[in-house]
């Protein structure tokens, strides 16, 4: 009940990676579905319009419930038992939930990012952890590649806080860094005081073209890790990134205004996106048998990364 319960939370929540998961092989499908329902459960108990002292003890919560999941015990709640199988079955470090749950205590309070390393932490905590974790459910053969799937994560974070500018905004939170809005021509936001995006229009866009664009070198450093993956699983998560990429474009497309409306991907781009993930996979894998490519990270031409000690 638990699995079938995880898959409808991940079909509800997130149509992209619903579709992305179907490709993943049976035995990788359910476990998936079980940590999207979890981190889901987690990301829920800090994001809501509970008053900050409700969420701060659910948070507490969490923490004393991760405990318990990797000491052995057992679970009463089923999403709980069914993670602590993923976990045992898949050997998942502790760290990853853990710091996934230290950057959830970022959004209890008041969130205002000063720089970009901030920001990255923060992408690291929420995003990069996941893509962690599900390199132990999909089997990654090269422990080379953690640090790939960190950036992606981080690069599909980064997509998203461009998207939810203007509703973050509503709800008291800030996440493009206050030095960001400065380089280009606006000063910190503050929710409380600033009634209106509108006056802030053209350095919103500017910053939130910076930060795809460094979003892209993350992007770039995610897919040199993809061929570590076990072919299906390679092709759910290469679906998956060119999806969230999609919102990148579809934000370039309306000039980066974020104010324009929620940035969404249209099912018939999205289908195409399986085609070209899958056209994508086959040509990486036949180029591989004749000229293997070492894997990558950002590098100095890249730009930004963070120390993880993977």
């Amino acid at each position: 009940m638990s699995v079938e319960l995880s898959r409808l939370v991940l079909a509800q929540n997130s149509k992209s990676f619903a579709l992305a998961a179907k490709l993943l092989p049976p035995e990788s499908r359910d476990d998936a579905a079980v940590l999207y329902a979890y981190c889901r459960r987690a990301d829920d108990a800090a994001d809501d319009e509970a008053p900050l002292s409700v969420r701060t003890e659910r948070v507490a919560r969490l923490e004393r419930e991760l405990y318990s999941i990797y000491a052995g015990e057992a679970q009463s709640d089923p999403l709980l038992a069914a993670f602590q199988a993923v976990v045992e079955r898949c050997h998942i470090p502790e760290r990853y939930p853990r710091d996934l749950l230290e950057g959830l205590r970022t959004d209890l309070g008041v969130v205002r990012l000063r720089t970009l390393d901030e920001l990255l932490l923060y992408s690291y905590r929420v995003a990069g952890t996941v893509g962690l974790m599900m390199c132990h459910v999909t089997g990654l053969r090269d422990a080379r590649a953690l640090e790939n799937a960190v950036h992606l994560g981080i690069a599909m974070q980064l997509t998203n806080v461009c998207r939810d500018v203007e509703e973050d905004f509503r709800r008291g939170r800030v996440y493009l860094p206050a030095s960001l809005l400065e380089e280009c021509g606006a000063a910190a936001l503050d929710p409380d005081f600033d009634r209106s995006l509108e006056p802030c229009r053209a350095a919103l866009a500017r910053a939130v073209k910076s930060l795809l664009s460094l979003a892209e070198r993350y992007y770039a450093s995610g897919d040199a890790g993809i061929p570590a993956l076990p072919p299906r699983a390679a092709l759910a998560v290469r679906a998956a990134r060119l999806v969230y990429a999609g919102i990148g474009d579809e934000l370039a497309r309306r000039g980066y205004d974020v104010l324009a409306g929620r940035a969404v991907v249209s099912l018939r781009r999205k289908l195409g996106m399986l085609l070209r993930a899958a056209a994508t996979e086959l040509y990486v894998r036949a180029a591989a048998l004749f000229a293997p490519r070492p894997l990558l990270g950002l590098g100095e031409s890249h730009g930004r990364s963070i120390s993880l000690h993977l």
